[in-house]
């Protein structure tokens, strides 16, 4: 009965650090839009691009430390080839998202033409699924990680998946804070901008909870799903944010405070993962 009741309170315990980690960085993406709610003004450009900066540098690292090198670890048994996994993963999660890209309509910030098929949509609402659109891989990539910690068998610590989600959270919070902004700025109320801000993330813990839910299809396959995520993300930074943090009058401070954002990813995943 002992081991019975060990047995409960240890599933108990594990269900709570998974949804506690699932929901972190939805809470990131609503403080960071709550910011629309204090800030009189607009977002300074180079604030913005400091933010977007520090974002897509949290994002790399984390792709790398905490997706890829784990998906090639796993696959140490392939040996010279090890690489596989991660690189057909890396490459399905560059596709996937550029078919996301191609099929959903959305607008990236500052600027004028939508991308994606033409529809009769507001401003407003192809800036939301822009930020959506990326949200998806960080989601998929949280619960790729705790699918992997769940299952005991993909080498991923509790400590390793919790750096992540809040790896995700701490970049998460300047995305909520670029979206809810600039839509005051195009005359949306500040409650309705909130709004909007915090629900372009709740995609987040529903791509996540999902992804865990097929847990026991993903951890035969966990290498090839890391890397996707990885992929995605990486086609995220790539496509949307590097370009936003270096547009208009040139400055450094999106390149250094990308640089902040990555060794602060790494920090904590080498250290706590």
């Amino acid at each position: 009965m002992d081991i019975i009741k060990i047995f409960r309170e240890e599933r108990i315990r594990m269900t709570l650090q998974v949804a506690q980690g699932i929901f972190i960085p939805f809470i990131g993406t609503t403080l960071g839009a709550a910011c629309v709610l204090f800030m009189k003004n607009k977002l300074n450009d180079k604030v913005r691009k400091a933010l977007t900066g520090f974002a897509a540098g949290v994002m790399v690292a984390a792709s790398i430390w905490s997706l890829i090198i784990p998906a090639i670890d796993q696959s140490s048994g392939m040996g010279k080839l090890s690489f596989l996994p991660a690189f057909i993963g890396f490459w399905l999660g560059i596709l996937f998202l550029l078919i996301l890209d191609e099929t959903i309509p959305h607008l990236h910030l500052n600027s004028e033409e939508a991308e994606g098929p033409k529809v009769q949509l507001k401003k407003t609402t192809m800036l939301v699924l822009a930020v959506t659109l990326h949200n998806i891989p960080e989601g998929m990539a949280v619960g790729v990680v705790f699918a992997g910690m769940i299952s005991g068998d993909g080498g991923i610590s509790a400590m390793g998946a919790m750096v992540l989600a809040i790896g995700i959270a701490i970049q998460n919070f300047p995305e909520g804070a670029i979206i809810s902004m600039p839509l005051k700025a195009e005359g949306v109320g500040k409650g309705k901008a909130f709004l909007y801000g915090a629900l372009s993330g709740a995609v987040e813990p529903i791509a996540a909870v999902l992804t865990v839910l097929a847990s026991g299809f993903i951890v035969p396959a966990l290498p090839y799903l890391l890397s996707f995520a990885a992929g995605a993300m990486i086609y995220v930074v790539v496509e949307e944010l590097i370009p936003e943090m270096s547009e208009g009058k040139h400055s450094n401070v999106g390149t250094l405070l990308f640089s902040l954002g990555f060794t602060i990813m790494m920090m904590l995943d080498v250290a706590l993962g």
